[in-house]
């Protein structure tokens, strides 16, 4: 697979988050809005993702494969279907302030969250124009295992801080 990893943690305090890390990786964030900040760092090559959450800083939210495109997305699905992974496909989901299409893996052995998406623009809200869109719909399915139905409701990663600052949905 072809792409970047994408680290996505929890943060207590973005500001202090997002200082540390500038001076950690000697890079500006690439992208910066209300209870969220991403890293687009070259070497290594890294999508660090800040979610502020307080109260859960300094855990991991998930973590995800950012590929070049569409085509990408879907060949990574074709071959993890291949293999037996099943997944939760969301097209033109509005998350982490960008348009994206994507898929979540199902069934990993410890439970942690893999994304494996493509970023389609920019978006100006978190979850979508109308906050709609959450982490607990997401999460229930795949808590819940390989699922039969080849294609979810369009949802999001978590964060409580961020989604009440876009008018979404809080997340536990």
């Amino acid at each position: 697979m072809t792409g970047r990893i994408q680290l996505a943690i929890n943060v207590d305090d973005l500001g202090e988050s997002i200082g540390f890390y500038t001076k950690l990786f000697g890079a500006e964030p690439a992208k910066v809005r209300p209870g969220y900040a991403n890293f687009a760092i070259t070497e290594p090559p890294l999508k660090l993702i800040l979610l502020e959450n307080p109260g859960q800083g300094g855990t991991l939210n998930h973590l995800g494969v950012e590929v070049a495109d569409t085509d990408a997305v879907d060949a990574e699905q074709r071959r993890l279907a291949e293999v037996g992974l099943a997944s939760i496909e969301e097209r033109e989901a509005t998350c982490c302030y960008a348009k994206q299409n994507k898929f979540w893996v199902e069934g990993t052995p410890d439970g942690e969250r893999w994304e494996i998406y493509t970023v389609l623009e920019d978006s100006q809200t978190f979850w979508g124009q109308d906050g709609g869109q959450g982490w607990a719909a997401v999460e229930a399915a795949l808590d819940a295992g390989p699922s039969a139905s080849p294609a979810a409701t369009t949802q999001c990663c978590g964060t409580e801080s961020a989604g009440q600052a876009a008018g979404g949905v809080a997340v536990p």
